[in-house]
């Protein structure tokens, strides 16, 4: 389906932020599922806002069309008993919340704009968000036996007219070998005994907020005197979460505490209901500046024996990686859609540097890298593979190719059962776009 299936609470909050007030209606009828006026308006001003161009009405006309579907699969999801959970609707409640809070800097913040408590946001939002997940499930459904055989994906290619083939930019498979040292047990010490000083002094009156902007180790939360924002629970690391909703009362400091991370120490702001909202200061324990030399040189005597062709680039990585990745042969992939085959914008710009002067095949020396949970280590860093700019073949891009074709097929089997469905189904359209020249193929109840 278009890009324009806009999530369902940036939808509710665009509406509540439109200052005129009109009078509602219903723009159609899907069974006993009604698609009002103002769900395509806010979702029209959301795609305005975002940057979408085009013609008002034919944008409106796809936002119309989408929110019939949708209503369509809750309409077949009722019919075939699917069913979501209070347990599935409060987690993803919980976190679109936590989202919207991040953004506006603070519940409070929130709270005002809107003029809403959390608590009325919640009651308010979960029963269209049950009919969400509801129409997802359905909507998985219709799509979930489409597969693409090679032959298929080869017919779908040769259909397509030359100049529509798409141009596929420079792409990269890079490998990476990661040592880690351990920290040890005198920085450990060092980190904790540095947090429990930090600690004597709050307890003697000096403000948490103030220290945690000078000594917190934590770049998101620092600058804000450690205020991380309301969560709850299964959105931290286990032990922080444990110490943090242990605090009962405002300004109640925790013990230092120890996670992946680091060390911690945390300061209660508010409870509201299942919502924490605490400070932290967070130290990481760094690694011995000999500890790292050593990590260093062991990658370069790695890196050697690839250059030299007794060892295999994936062998040496999964023989000495400290990194997760090795058993994908040390390449390094893509966090949004696992694929081993990069852009350039995908590229870390640190990763870029290196690799950017490299030929294929080419290892480099080690370098210095920081892995997610904040820890310094070493990697080298493998060019497998850098391709040229060209338009699609089978023979480089298959994978993509057949993605292509996979989505192709399954608009073709959604269109299908659309207009399968809609003849059965009672589907009253109202008179402001009855003129849209839709995408499907409906059959409307007069």
């Amino acid at each position: 389906m278009p890009a324009l299936l806009i999530l369902l609470v940036v939808s509710v909050f665009q509406a509540k932020a439109q200052n005129e007030k009109t009078v509602d209606e219903i723009a159609a009828l899907v069974g006993s599922h009604p698609v009002f006026w103002s769900d395509v308006e806010a979702q029209f001003a959301q795609a305005k806002a975002q940057g979408v161009a085009g013609d008002p009405f034919v944008l409106r006309c796809e936002i119309f069309e989408n929110l019939v579907f949708q209503k369509l699969l809750v309409y077949q999801a009722e019919i075939d008993s699917l069913v979501v959970s209070d347990e599935q609707v409060n987690s993803e409640l919980d976190r679109r919340l936590r989202y919207y809070i991040q953004q506006f800097g603070s519940q409070q913040k929130l709270e005002e704009f809107y003029d809403k408590s959390l608590e009325e946001f919640k009651t308010e939002l979960r029963e269209p968000l049950r009919l969400e997940l509801l129409s997802q499930q359905a909507q998985e459904a219709v799509t979930s036996s489409v597969k693409m055989t090679p032959n298929e994906t080869r017919e779908y290619f040769n259909s397509l007219r030359q100049d529509s083939i798409p141009l596929i930019p420079t792409e990269y498979e890079i490998g990476q070998i990661v040592k880690t040292p351990v920290v040890g047990p005198t920085q450990l010490k060092e980190s904790r005994e540095k947090l429990l000083a930090l600690r004597a002094r709050v307890l003697k009156g000096e403000k948490f907020s103030t220290l945690a902007v000078l000594y917190s180790e934590d770049p998101g939360s620092a600058a804000k005197g450690g205020e991380l924002g309301l969560f709850s629970r299964g959105s931290m690391a286990p032990e922080f979460e444990s110490a943090a909703f242990n605090l009962k009362n405002k300004n109640d400091i925790s013990e230092v505490i120890k996670t992946k991370f680091g060390y911690h120490l945390l300061q209660l702001i508010e409870r509201k209901g299942d919502f924490v909202n605490a400070r932290h200061i967070l130290i990481i324990p760094k690694v011995s500046p000999d500890d790292l030399v050593v990590a260093a040189a062991k990658l370069d005597s790695i890196a050697d024996k690839v250059r030299t062709d007794s060892l295999t680039f994936e062998k040496a990585a999964f023989l000495y990686s400290d990194d997760p990745g090795k058993v994908n042969g040390g390449l390094i992939q893509s966090q949004s859609s696992g694929n081993t085959s990069l852009a350039a914008d995908e590229l870390d710009p640190k990763v870029f540097f290196v690799i950017d002067k490299m030929k294929p095949g080419e290892i480099s020396a080690s370098v210095p890298y920081t892995t997610e949970d904040g820890t310094q280590a070493y990697r080298v860093l493998y060019l497998k593979l850098r391709t040229e700019p060209h338009r699609a073949n089978m023979k480089d891009d298959y994978n993509k190719i057949q993605a292509w074709a996979l989505d192709n097929k399954k608009a073709k089997v959604t269109a299908k059962w659309i207009e399968t469905k809609s003849k059965t189904a009672y589907i009253r359209l109202g008179d402001k776009f009855k003129t849209c020249d839709f995408k499907f193929n409906w059959t409307f109840t007069e």
